[in-house]
C-alpha cells in the first residue's frame, strides 16, 4: 500500500516526543527546543545513498538504524550527548511495510540513546536518507580533531576494519556461518560509542570516528593538528571473525582502509594512558612533520589503499 506525505508521516514519524525540552515537535512550520543554558549546541548530518551507502535491497529497519547511527558517532567523537533529531526521507514509493520497517529501525536506536524526532522532510526521488542530529556538550569540555601534539598515543575504539569486510560478505553472498553473520551485522548497524565519547572529553586531546577509513581519517586528524603519525599495522584490533573469513593482507587493508566501522580514533598525553578504558587499543603515535606512515617491526609498511573518497576519479578511487 502505498501512502500520502502526511499520512506517511502522521502514521510513522509523528510521535509524542518523550523529552521534555521538546516544546514544538513535529506538525508545525519547524520545531521549538529548550537548550540547556550552561550547555553548547552540538550539530552534525550526514547522508546515505541507496547503491553507494548501502546495498540495494538492505532490510528497511537497517537503513534507519544506520542512519541514524552514522550522525551519533559524529557526536560521539565530540564528546556531545545527543538529544534531537530531524530526517529527510526521499524515496522512489512510500510503501508502507518498508516505512514502517525503516522507522521501526530509526527509533530503536534512537530510543536507546534518547533522541527525539522533532520534524523533517518527505519527497519522491532516489532512496536517499538525510538524518541531522543535535546534542550538547559542557561549555569546555568538546572534542575536537585539532588538539593531537608530538608525542601523544594513539588509540582506536573496538576493533576495525569489521565493517568493510562485512559489506564485502553481504556483496558476495558469503555463506552464513557465525563469523559471517558478525561481520554482516558490523557493517549494517554500527554501534556509536556515545558513551566512551563522553568519558574521553575529560582527558583526550584529540578524536574523530573512522567512517571513510583509519588512514584517510587519521590523515584529517594530523592535517587538522598540524603534526604526522606512525602507525603500527602489528598493534591493528582484527577480530577473530575477520581472521577466520579473511587472510592477513586482506585484513589489514581493511583495517586501515575500509571505513565505516565508526569505532572512535583518538590521541592522549602518555601521562594520561591510564584514563583509557579497556576496548580500546594504542595503534601509533604523533609524530613531528606532516606523514602517516605505517611501520611493522620497526619497518616501513606500503599500503595498498587509505580508504574512501566519494569524488576520487576513477583512477584514483579505492
Amino acid at each position: 500500500m502505498s501512502l500520502g506525505e502526511f499520512d506517511l508521516i502522521a502514521r510513522y514519524f509523528a510521535r509524542h516526543a518523550a523529552r521534555g525540552d521538546v516544546l514544538l515537535g513535529i506538525g508545525d512550520d519547524a520545531a521549538v527546543i529548550a537548550t540547556p543554558a550552561d550547555r553548547r549546541l552540538v550539530i552534525a548530518m550526514d547522508t546515505i545513498v541507496e547503491g553507494v551507502h548501502f546495498p540495494v535491497g538492505t532490510a528497511a529497519a537497517d537503513i534507519g538504524y544506520r542512519a541514524l547511527a552514522v550522525n551519533l558517532s559524529d557526536l560521539a567523537a565530540m564528546g556531545a550527548e545527543p538529544a534531537w533529531m530531524t530526517l529527510s526521507l526521499s524515496l522512489p514509493e512510500s510503501e508502507a511495510q518498508w516505512v514502517a520497517a525503516f522507522a521501526q529501525g530509526l527509533f530503536e536506536l534512537a530510543d536507546l540513546h534518547g533522541v527525539a524526532l522533532i520534524g523533517g522532510d518527505t519527497v519522491r526521488g532516489p532512496m536517499v536518507i538525510t538524518v541531522q542530529v543535535a546534542g550538547y556538550v559542557e561549555t569546555d569540555r568538546w572534542l575536537t580533531r585539532s588538539g593531537a601534539k608530538e608525542g601523544d598515543l594513539i588509540f582506536v575504539s573496538g576493533s576495525v576494519g569489521e565493517a568493510a569486510a562485512g559489506l564485502s560478505v553481504i556483496q558476495q553472498s558469503g555463506p552464513g556461518a557465525a563469523a559471517s553473520r558478525s561481520l554482516r551485522q558490523r557493517f549494517l548497524r554500527p554501534q556509536p560509542r556515545v558513551e566512551l565519547g563522553r568519558h574521553l572529553r575529560m582527558f583526550a586531546t584529540a578524536a574523530m570516528d573512522i567512517s571513510d577509513g583509519l588512514l584517510t581519517d587519521l590523515d584529517k586528524l594530523c592535517a587538522a593538528s598540524n603534526c604526522g603519525a606512525e602507525v603500527d599495522v602489528g598493534a591493528l584490533p582484527i577480530s577473530a571473525a575477520m581472521r577466520e573469513m579473511f587472510d592477513e593482507a586482506s585484513c589489514v587493508d581493511y583495517a586501515l582502509a575500509g571505513g565505516d566501522d565508526y569505532e572512535i580514533m583518538f590521541t592522549v598525553r602518555p601521562a594520561q594512558v591510564a584514563l583509557v578504558p579497556a576496548g580500546c587499543t594504542r595503534i601509533g603515535a604523533i609524530t613531528k612533520g606532516k606523514d602517516v606512515r605505517c611501520i611493522r617491526d620497526g619497518l616501513p609498511v606500503t599500503v595498498r589503499r587509505r580508504g574512501y573518497d566519494h569524488f576520487a576519479t576513477k583512477d584514483s578511487a579505492p
